[in-house]
């Protein structure tokens, strides 16, 4: 364990001495309580066991894992706070002097907001709907500083929004309700409300998943500005590890309740020493390269079922006897670097396809699909008009699918994206133009499709969980699929639902579960194999892997490249640019409703045209760093 400093003091002679850490925290546990008592047999699972970090006031710890990893829970521990069924058993949590674990309500009543602040992923629920901007920030001085004046607090007020890159000084937007902002507006407004306090300690816990990745590197870049700015330590969590690489001083990664690894940035992204981390890295796309992306088989044990030994073992093809019997403890590899791993990695890997043969990829990359003859068109869309009202959302749009092949749509929030792709499935969108599909003209309302038509365009929505009914099975959601499309019987039905499921990686038994009993990759899997039941001809996907894991996503793209591999054709619609290259062979950017560039997935990315396009692909996150114009000029 080491105390992280400012990522702007150097490891000179000259150096001030490290700073003391705002954040302590040593053998924390948290466990679920399963009921009963201990005396009736009743259990407690861990959540998260022997957790230990340090963070200094101006740094910056990244907490990165899969879904279930604890990553979420350690840090809200910072406050104090355990999830519904879920206590702090044991461990040391010092938070600006507090021992946040023996705290009286009182006193972390105290310290929450004041002293330690908390921004959370979805702003749209965090922010109350019938209260403006200047009323959110208002309330939170009013009730922890009754001291300020009503003058002082509006300057407050007008200072922190400005600080959040926001129009502090603009009575107007101050007077505005969050459903008038944008999605990176109302994050804005968070980090304002997490800041206004000026606090010793902020937990992020995701707060840009689901950004475009122009309003992600301001959100990210005012996150940066406001710790250095009021010396507050941040603890971040995240599972974009790109995103990582790009803001935090160090990173901890955890899995399954535990730091498998602590290091600093740079160090943990040159060499990943836990096979964990190597895999991680291995899933995650990059803007810069077409890589192979590598899922990890299996899923993250859930507390109370994880084996003894190392809980990685079962997931790792480097597991030997030792790892399924003995827990590997953290140990020092290296300066401020610590690894839990009986067999830990040696070496520099670089990031070109796979560093260490951790996993085979499942496909190989995708590559522009030639093949098709233009006259040979899936669907193609000629000047397509959307407006609501008075206000244009789309001008004049052209975009042409080819089997076998993915087209990417990209642009910022607002951009008209989601808007084009419900106009060509024909989901209540007052579209204009002209749409074809299979060369033969069709209308714009699905409504007024033919039965073949509907069959051939079909869509995955980005939110899996509310696109399927909580109350019925899987089994019951696909088979009322194959019925309307094919009219089966039951032993029919039942043989193109167990297809459809292993035709997306999906187990058999998957087909008696629930949505609440599946992961978000295996929901966001049900949800494309129902899109694929009804035999189409073209899939369009809105958004479908910005709430995922990396190992969760690359497991969705290679199932949509195979797919891709039959003839399906796809518009991936998305704004991460690191999954455009990945898996798309052509891009369409779209900005204030037209298409300004449309070409080749590689050659938009690396050459592109508009000045737009380039200000989207530099704003992109990248595993690798991006050279200095010194290093550009001595490799040329």
């Amino acid at each position: 364990m080491s105390v992280l400093t400012n990522r702007h003091e150097s490891g000179t002679r000259d150096s001030p001495p490290p700073r003391p850490p705002v954040i302590s925290v040593s053998g924390l546990r948290v466990v679920l309580d399963t009921g009963g008592t201990a005396s009736d047999g009743g259990t407690a699972a861990d959540i998260v066991s022997d957790v230990a970090f340090d963070v200094a006031a101006g740094a910056i710890l990244a907490i990165v894992g899969e879904t279930g990893s604890g990553k979420t829970t350690a840090a809200t521990a910072l406050l104090g706070h355990a999830r519904h069924g879920a206590r702090i058993a044991a461990g040391r949590v010092t938070v600006d002097g507090v021992d946040v674990a023996a705290a009286p309500f009182a006193e972390l009543r105290a310290l929450r907001g004041r002293r330690a602040a908390y921004v959370p992923q979805d702003p749209a629920t965090a922010l109350n709907p019938a209260l403006r901007v200047s009323t959110h920030l208002d309330e939170v001085l009013r009730v922890h500083e009754p001291g300020l004046s009503r003058a002082e607090r509006a300057d407050r007020i007008e200072a922190v929004l400005t600080e959040a890159g926001l129009p502090g000084s603009d009575r107007a937007f101050q007077r505005r309700f969050p459903h008038q902002l944008s999605g990176g507006q109302q994050q804005r407004v968070l980090l304002a409300l997490a800041f206004v306090l000026r606090p010793k300690v902020v937990v992020l816990d995701e707060p840009t998943t689901a950004l475009d990745v122009t309003t992600q590197t301001r959100v990210l870049a005012t996150v940066r500005d406001m710790c250095r700015t009021h010396d507050t330590a941040a603890v971040y969590v995240s599972h974009d590890l790109a995103v990582v690489r790009s803001l935090a001083d160090r990173v901890a990664v955890m899995y399954a309740g535990r730091i498998v690894e602590e290091a600093a940035t740079a160090d943990l992204f040159a060499a990943p020493r836990h096979p964990y981390t190597l895999a991680l890295l291995a899933a995650v796309p990059d803007v810069a390269r077409r890589d192979r992306l590598t899922s990890i088989p299996g899923h993250a044990p859930a507390p109370g079922e994880r084996p003894p030994g190392c809980a990685f073992a079962p997931r790792c093809p480097a597991a030997a006897a030792v790892c399924r019997a003995e827990r590997p403890e953290s140990a020092p590899t290296g300066p401020k670097r610590t690894v839990a791993c009986h067999h830990p990695v040696h070496g520099k890997p670089a990031f070109t396809g796979l560093p260490v043969a951790v996993n085979a990829p499942i496909a190989a990359s995708p590559g522009r699909s030639d093949a098709a003859a233009p006259d040979t068109l899936l669907l193609h869309a000629r000047d397509v008009h959307v407006a609501y009202g008075k206000t244009p959302v789309l001008q004049g749009v052209s975009l042409a699918l080819r089997p076998g092949a993915c087209t990417a749509l990209v642009g910022e929030s607002g951009a008209g994206k989601t808007t084009l792709a419900r106009a060509l499935a024909g989901l209540e969108v007052p579209a204009r133009g002209d749409l074809s599909v299979h060369g033969a003209t069709v209308p714009w309302p699905v409504e007024a499709r033919g039965a073949d038509v509907r069959r051939d365009v079909q869509y995955v929505f980005q939110n899996p969980y509310r696109a399927l009914n909580p109350r019925l099975t899987v089994r019951r959601t696909l088979g009322a699929v194959v019925k309307h499309c094919f009219a089966t019987d039951r032993a029919e039905t039942e043989r193109r639902v167990l297809a459809a499921l292993e035709r997306v990686a999906l187990p058999p038994r998957t087909a008696d579960a629930r949505p609440r009993d599946l992961s978000g990759g295996e929901r966001q899997r049900v949800a494309i194999a129902r899109a694929l039941l009804a035999e189409p001809a073209v899939l369009i996907c809105d958004e479908i892997t910005s709430a995922l894991d990396v190992s969760v996503q690359a497991g969705v793209l290679d199932v949509l490249a195979q797919l891709r591999a039959d003839g399906l054709a796809t518009l991936f619609v998305t704004h991460d640019l690191g999954v455009v290259r990945a898996i798309a062979d052509d891009v369409a950017v779209l900005h204030r409703g037209r298409v300004i560039e449309l070409g080749p997935a590689d050659t938009v990315l690396d050459a592109p045209r508009e000045d737009y396009t380039r200000t989207l692909v530099a704003a992109a996150p990248r595993l690798a760093p991006t050279p200095t114009r010194t290093e550009e000029r001595k490799s040329r």
